[in-house]
Order: C-alpha cells, then sequence, then structure tokens
C-alpha cells in the first residue's frame, strides 16, 4: 500500500530569500506572490531558516519597544534572550530575522508525516529539501489537504484492491466496504481474528480515510498463536510481522 508523497503535492516554484535579502523586500515578495512566509537559503540553495508575515509584524512590534523604551534598557543588564529580541527588532536582512533551526520535509515523506511535523511544530508551511538540504519545494497545510479530497469511490477502490484482494487475498464481494464523506465501514466476517486487525489497520492508513467504523466479525481466534502458526496466506502474514 503505497501513501501520498509530499513530492505530490508540493509546490517546487519556490520564492524565496537568500541571507542578505533586506527587510522591505521580504515584504514586497510575501505581498506580491500573496503567500504568508518563505524559505531562506544559502548560495547553495540549502535551506537556513524560514521567515513568515509573524516574524515581520514581530519585528515591526519589538523595533517600537525597543525605541519606546531604550532609556530603560540601556541601564538593564543584558542576557542571551534579551539580546536575541534586540538583534531581531534590529534586522535589516533575512538572515537577521529568520527562525532557526528550520523545521523542513522531505519529499519521500508521507503526507501524514508532514502533517504531524506542522502541528508538533505549529507552523503553516515546511521547505521540502533533498539528501543534501537543498530547496526542492514547498508544501502547506492547503497542499496536505487535498489527500481529504479524494472521491469516495476512489478510497473504495483502493480498500478493496490493497486490502481484502492483494494483502487478505479476499474475493472482492467477500466483505462489504462502504465509503461514506471519507469515513470507511468495514462489514462481514473473516477466517481469522488477525485478518480482522489487519484489514483495520491497512484500511484507517489509507489516504484520505477520515474514519473507520470496524463492523467485521471472525469465525477463530488466532491471537493466542505464534505469527508462524497463524498462516495468513502468505501476504497477509508478512505484513503483520512487519507491524
Amino acid at each position: 500500500m503505497k501513501h501520498s508523497k509530499v513530492g505530490s503535492v508540493m509546490v517546487s516554484e519556490v520564492v524565496r530569500a537568500q541571507y542578505a535579502t533586506p527587510f522591505k523586500e521580504i515584504a514586497r515578495l510575501l505581498n506580491r506572490h500573496h503567500i504568508s512566509g518563505l524559505p531562506v537559503v544559502d548560495e547553495e540553495q540549502r535551506v537556513i531558516g524560514v521567515i513568515s508575515e509573524t516574524d515581520l509584524m514581530a519585528r515591526q512590534a519589538r523595533a517600537e519597544e525597543a525605541s519606546s523604551t531604550a532609556e530603560h534598557r540601556f541601564h538593564l543588564p543584558v542576557g542571551r534572550g534579551s539580546r536575541t529580541e534586540l538583534r531581531r527588532a534590529r534586522a535589516r536582512t533575512a538572515g537577521q530575522l529568520m527562525s532557526q533551526p528550520p523545521v523542513t520535509a522531505h519529499a519521500d515523506d508521507s503526507i501524514a508525516e508532514a502533517a504531524r511535523i506542522m502541528a508538533q511544530h505549529k507552523v503553516e508551511r515546511l521547505p521540502v529539501i533533498d539528501e543534501e538540504d537543498r530547496l526542492v519545494g514547498i508544501v502547506t497545510r492547503r497542499d496536505l489537504l487535498q489527500v481529504f479530497l479524494r472521491p469516495d469511490d476512489a478510497i473504495r477502490r483502493e480498500v478493496v484492491d490493497e486490502v481484502l484482494v492483494r494483502t487478505l487475498w479476499l474475493m472482492p464481494g467477500t466483505l462489504d466496504v462502504q465509503v461514506h464523506e471519507g469515513v470507511v465501514t468495514l462489514g462481514g466476517q473473516v477466517e481469522r481474528r488477525s485478518e480482522k486487525e489487519i484489514a483495520a489497520r491497512m484500511t484507517g492508513h489509507i489516504d484520505g480515510v477520515v474514519a473507520l467504523v470496524d463492523q467485521l466479525t471472525y469465525r477463530l481466534d488466532d491471537s493466542h498463536l505464534r505469527p508462524d502458526e497463524q498462516a495468513l496466506h502468505g501476504v497477509a502474514d508478512d505484513w503483520l510481522r512487519r507491524t
């Protein structure tokens, strides 16, 4: 079963900045291309940081604060955090303003992996890099949401073809597979409990599946047997051992 990859939904033509790109040019790039952020790259196109609209607005807010409290700041001890804030308040280039280290993804990452990275780091976009950290694309939350636009009939075909036929070696009509708005309902009876678990787990991993309603039953409980005793038609047995 193949998951959709980041490379299939990313944008290859990426608006980017260099370390020395001026502050105002960054603002122009964001406005001209109607984007909310961009990666910063070095001379070899390796991603070294990321800048968002939030960074620009925060810089302006820090600059105003620094200006209005300059006398007080002069007499206060300056720690590492304060120095960083002061540096970003005075940032004139992308390199001084960017957030680093950058949070990135690879083209071969699954869409689910990219979504987890975005949620974990609370970012809206991920620069996509190759094995040498060079920029090859960018993916946004909106791009990742494309996976949930898969038609129900396409999801159903994949459940039948990949799960029932190729893995469990069942005839297409053996189990009842219904899909509505991305919610998959599996019904019917399989031979073994382990087959039921494989069917449910694999179906839940299919791109575009929002939720799974597992109504499958089984005739034999083989949960107490060793994998080599289950003999799940070879393919299913191999899959079980890998998961």
